[in-house]
């Protein structure tokens, strides 16, 4: 195994070597690394709602959800998230990466034309892959060519993959561009709606919902329950024949033990929080958009807030600045983001206060003198 040393020493030669840092419980820094959109994690409605759910169902689910896995409390959020979204079903799965492995894998297959877009989730990539169809890979946002390849495809089924909220720059995917050639050329979209729940749409419901597309039977919807519900886990939202599907088939869901019931309850709680103050999705984008001016970029139109600042190490050096300053930061470097694009990805919370932007202001003014490039 000496080469594991060996691409060890390549890594951290790059800049690339990365560590696990332990978070500390009451840390005191100002929270911008985490993907805590709504600034529900600590919410007492969602505490309380994971307690509760902890104490009637246990710690853990006990088996998949095909034996034991499966309580009321995740068919009352299957239906509560399929409701909020406008889709027909969904099904909840025990992390978004199983999710998105889940609808890749069991609608595509070797018929199968699979269309992705250059920048999607490391989770998409990964379910493309397994998928054993034919994958194409087309440049970010580029619907001319998504319609070339399926307009020309020999195969008889296609799927048309895409984030609608990309997480290393925060813009947004034409959905109903996509959408317009993926019905013209009897495809499916699936879209990755991970970054857009809670942030994008009325209330928070998704950037599908806002574009028009909710309930469409040829769009399929993952998310995750991680982000902006501040709980953990998947989901997926489609059509009920979608849903029957991948109970019987996806290996993702048949093998795997069901979510926790903890987090299925605090899950629920979150939505519920969400609905009764649905200006949370808007104060997102507000707080997003005073970040974007305080690090000297553009506005975004998500909750993702990129600085970029080239250099790994330069970025590396930059968000240990900041750490050390009381402003915990994100750091993205390759294979995260293209060479040459490493950056700072700060994270709109919609509980941000004046207080916090102040000193977010002057640690930001700071360190992005005095860090060399």
């Amino acid at each position: 195994m000496d080469w594991l040393a060996d691409w060890g020493r390549e890594r951290a030669a790059a800049g690339l070597q990365r560590e696990l840092t332990p978070r500390a419980a009451g840390d005191p820094a100002i929270d911008l690394a985490s993907n805590d959109y709504l600034g529900l994690t600590r919410h007492p409605a969602v505490l309380d709602g994971a307690i509760a759910a902890l104490r009637r169902w246990g710690a853990g689910s006990t088996g998949s959800r095909l034996v034991t896995g499966t309580t009321a409390e995740h068919e009352l959020l299957e239906v509560e998230l399929a409701e909020f979204t406008g889709a027909e079903s969904g099904l909840v799965f025990a992390s978004g990466y199983a999710a998105n492995l889940a609808v890749l894998t069991t609608l595509a297959g070797p018929d199968t034309l699979i269309v992705s877009d250059a920048a999607s989730h490391a989770s998409l990539v990964d379910g493309c892959r397994l998928a054993r169809g034919r994958v194409a890979v087309v440049p970010h946002a580029d619907v001319d060519a998504v319609a070339a390849l399926l307009r020309d495809r020999a195969e008889p089924r296609a799927l048309v993959v895409t984030d609608s909220v990309f997480s290393a720059d925060g813009d947004l995917a034409p959905l109903a561009d996509l959408h317009r050639v993926v019905r013209a050329n009897r495809a499916v979209l699936v879209v990755d709606e991970a970054h857009a729940i809670g942030v994008r749409g009325t209330g928070g419901r998704g950037l599908v919902h806002e574009t028009g597309l909710a309930g469409e039977p040829d769009v399929v919807i993952t998310a995750t329950l991680s982000k902006a519900l501040a709980a953990q886990g998947g989901v997926v939202l489609a059509a009920d024949r979608v849903r029957n599907h991948l109970v019987n088939t996806a290996r993702s869901f048949i093998f795997d033990t069901g979510l926790a019931p903890a987090a299925v309850g605090a899950a629920r709680a979150a939505l519920r929080v969400l609905r009764a103050e649905p200006e949370r999705a808007g104060a997102v984008l507000d707080r997003a958009g005073d970040l974007a001016r305080l690090a000297g970029v553009a506005a975004p139109p998500s909750a993702v807030v990129s600085v970029v600042l080239g250099d790994p190490e330069r970025a590396v050096a930059a968000a240990a600045a900041c750490r050390a300053a009381g402003v915990s930061v994100g750091c993205f470097r390759p294979p995260s983001v293209p060479p040459g694009t490493s950056r700072l990805r700060l994270t709109a919370r919609a509980n941000l206060t004046a207080a916090e932007l102040d000193t977010i202001e002057q640690v930001l003014r700071t360190v992005l003198v005095e860090v060399p490039a």
